[in-house]
């Protein structure tokens, strides 16, 4: 969740390999192309092609060992590198049979692994770094299905200037407490793999998933849903979805998510509590929402510079859009923008898009993307939270040891829920030891998941801040201590995110946290609750500093239940969403404090790249008043100077030394830091010269402190779903206006009127139980 700095250029020409068995071959001479897909460079010579083929599946992990030719389920071909570079292999379904084949590419002379993908089809990418005239062996493992070929495409893109080599550690040992056993962090094709392997092994409690929108790089996301009838999706169930990786770095979040669903898959037999849940709930996990950009963070060389090349903090997707011409070539791991390409994702929602705290410059760690759910990653989201009744959404990120509910907005008032969603954010801190705060504490930011999925749906929505320090710190530290809840883990004694997690799905399980619509309809026969409306993003601000109108954003929720013939009932969340339904607050017993002017020392601070380990800095004291002087409902402390190259860092302290605000923002001429309802008392403004844009001329700061009433509780309007019923032919034979809120239950009584007066209702004929 940090802002990162960095920046640097360089390209990246094309060149291709012919994937031929058992044959050296060179790059073809490049013959007139069509115009080549985004994120490649304009001319390259044709790519290498080939046919895979074998007899029959063997369900194994096509990555862990190059196999003995013959070996059963098998295909392989030799290639030499023509250049030194990044080696881009790809499988693609051929003819019609339905099939799931992974690919991996290793070292012909000592047999180390190059690359790999296990992707849950036959659309796999496998990337690695090779050098020229290395011998390479591609094999094709078929893992299940019927379709016994599929076809193979290589390409090498040559490495230059800042090229990083790959680095994939050998496989991990298992060792740990976790459900797994798992001791370091996964790479992608051992996500995927695991993913359809607990479902093929578990086939009673898990399916395996697949999102509708490829990737930018043409990678599918996968997942699982885990229950005790998983296929049975349209059941009625309330539903918990907990993403990790929407940002590339953060791999613990990958990493707790998998665990999550390793506990659920293999407690369901041995932990009564989590039996129970799991039969009262559905479970959907996606442990990688962000597979390209986790793919190039995960196999970059360490750097820690947060250079534009320092691709193992990237933090964003793949997508070329919004770059210059020049900062589009070549793929995701080896390009000219370094890990600068691409869009922040939990910047990407529709949920007050286009505001503070997200970017419209391209080349920003927090760059919004050019339009709320611009990207194929945030549209899978979307997908699922809108055709699903997802009462409970984890989306889990580093770093900062926090449980952060909406709104990200300081503009935004919280909602109405707001004592239940703290207290959930509460019960869920109370394990892994974080701090439970509105996401607009940790600092404003617009465009995130939850801030979307829970102002539209009114399904609560968390996202916890997993570790103290750094997006990937060791895997003992960051991954088993975070999530069993061992030292030096801030949960060390309490459950970790373990308990954490549970107690989300306790409450996705809970009718009190949802609505709930009963009644009858005969058996087969599905019912719809539908809802479409339109909602307005923030003001959008611009690059050069302007602001332009919001925009409307349209939304429609359609999920299903089918009928098991009699009686349902079917957990949904409330039929306002809470953007309308009003907002919380309480009335102010003073009037508001006036502002206060901050000064400055008379002479600056030196410059200080090292703050709290060097404490120099100019510190400020002022006094915040309570009643009956005054009742202040929001303070904001704020600094600003003439240029945009210089960068003072700003920290709010409280009168007993606590950090309880802070400002740390680049590539800007303001710092503001924004508190809600602040306890009276003295307070320090500190701030830190990080960086003069000309030591030989000072430009100093400026600041104040600015005060604002607390705003008092407001309702608006309620709103209701449509509910219809379809027969087993797609006919429909029913329907009205729902209206339900959290914690209540609706009757709707026999809702397939239409099905009755053809004597097919319950209680006539075959259908009488």
């Amino acid at each position: 969740m940090r802002t990162l700095r960095g920046r640097g250029r360089t390209l990246w020409p094309v060149l291709s390999v012919v994937p031929v068995a058992a044959v050296v071959l060179a790059a073809l001479p490049a013959p007139a192309v069509a115009p080549a897909p985004a994120g490649t460079a304009a001319r390259s010579a044709p790519a290498g092609r080939a046919v895979l083929s074998t007899g029959r599946a063997v369900p194994r992990p096509c990555y862990s060992a190059l196999l003995r030719p013959g070996t059963a389920g098998v295909s392989a071909r030799d290639v030499t590198s023509p250049a030194t570079g990044v080696l881009r292999v790809r499988l693609a379904p051929r003819g019609g049979a339905p099939g799931d084949w992974d690919v991996a590419v290793f070292d012909k002379a000592g047999g180390a692994l190059v690359g790999a993908s296990s992707g849950p089809h036959s659309r796999e990418l496998a990337e690695g770094t090779v050098v020229r005239g290395q011998r390479l062996v591609v094999q094709g493992c078929r893992y299940a299905g019927r379709a016994g070929t599929v076809s193979l495409r290589a390409d090498v893109v040559p490495g230059q200037g800042s090229f990083a080599p790959t680095r994939i550690p050998a496989a991990a040992a298992a060792g740990s407490v976790l459900p797994s056993g798992r001791s370091a962090y996964r790479q992608l094709y051992e996500y995927e793999y695991e993913l359809k392997d607990l479902a093929r092994t578990h086939p009673s409690l898990v399916t395996s998933i697949t999102l509708p929108c490829p990737t930018a790089e043409g990678r599918e996301v996968s997942g699982v849903e885990i229950a005790a009838d998983p296929a049975r999706k349209e059941d009625g169930k309330p539903v918990m979805l907990t993403l990790g990786l929407h940002h590339a770095s953060e791999w613990p979040s990958g990493e707790i998510a998998m665990e999550w669903a390793y506990e659920l898959t293999l407690g369901y037999r041995t932990d009564p509590r989590i039996r129970a849940l799991v039969r009262r709930t559905r479970s959907v996990i996606v442990p990688v929402v962000n597979p390209d950009g986790f793919a190039v963070s995960r196999t970059a060389a360490p750097r820690g510079d947060f250079s534009r090349f320092d691709y193992e903090d990237k933090r964003k997707n793949c997508a070329t859009g919004g770059a210059p011409a020049r900062d589009r070539t070549g793929p995701c791991a080896a390009n000219a923008a370094g890990r600068l390409r691409g869009v922040d994702l939990n910047r990407n929602y529709a949920g007050f898009w286009g505001g503070a705290g997200a970017s419209p410059l391209w080349d920003d760690d927090h760059y919004r993307g050019p339009a709320p759910f611009s990207e194929p990653e945030t549209r899978n989201v979307r997908y699922l939270v809108s055709t699903r009744q997802v009462t409970d959404l984890v989306s889990l990120h580093t770093y900062g040891d926090l449980v952060v509910r909406p709104p990200g907005a300081n503009d935004t008032q919280p909602p109405l829920d707001e004592p239940a969603y703290r207290a959930l954010g509460d019960r869920l801190a109370a394990h892994n030891g974080y701090h439970s705060e509105p996401a607009r504490e940790l600092y404003e930011a617009t465009g995130m998941t939850e801030d979307w999925s829970y102002w539209a749906t009114g399904g609560f929505g968390l996202t916890l801040e997993i570790g103290p320090r750094t997006a990937h710190p060791p895997y003992a530290d960051g991954v088993v201590a975070e999530y069993a809840g061992l030292a030096p883990a801030a949960g060390a004694g309490k459950g970790g995110n373990r308990a954490a997690l549970l107690e989300m799905l306790a409450d996705t399980a809970d009718p009190a946290a949802h609505a709930t619509v009963v009644g009858t309809a005969p058996r087969g026969y599905r019912l719809r609750l539908h809802k479409s409306f339109r909602t307005p993003t923030s003001p959008v601000r611009r690059a050069d500093g302007s602001q332009g109108p919001p925009l409307e954003v349209a939304d429609t929720l359609d999920s299903t239940l089918l009928a098991p013939g009699g009686g349902f009932s079917w957990s949904v969340n409330p039929s306002t969403r809470p953007y309308v339904a009003g907002r919380y607050g309480r009335d102010p017993t003073a009037p508001v404090q006036p502002p206060l002017v901050l000064s400055h020392p008379p002479v600056l601070p030196p410059v200080n790249t090292d703050y709290p380990t060097d404490p120099v800095a100019d510190r400020v004291p002022f006094t915040v008043d309570g009643p009956p002087r005054a009742d202040n409902g929001r303070m904001t402390v704020s600094v600003s100077w003439r240029s945009r190259s210089t960068e003072w860092d700003l920290y709010v302290l409280d009168a007993a030394g606590r950090t309880v605000g802070e400002s740390i923002v680049g590539d800007t001429d303001s710092q503001q830091v924004v508190l809600f309802d602040p306890p009276p008392g003295r307070y320090t403004a500190l701030v830190v010269d990080f960086q003069q844009a000309d030591p030989r001329v000072a430009d100093p700061w400026k600041g104040r402190v600015d005060f604002r009433s607390p705003l008092p509780t407001v309702h608006g309007p309620t709103e209701a779903y449509t509910l219809t019923c379809e027969d087993p032919g797609g006919h429909r034979v029913g329907g009205e206006a729902v209206t339900v809120g959290r914690g209540q239950r609706v009757d709707v009584g026999e809702v397939c009127a239409g099905a009755r007066a053809q004597g097919q209702g319950p209680g006539s004929g075959p259908e009488r139980r």
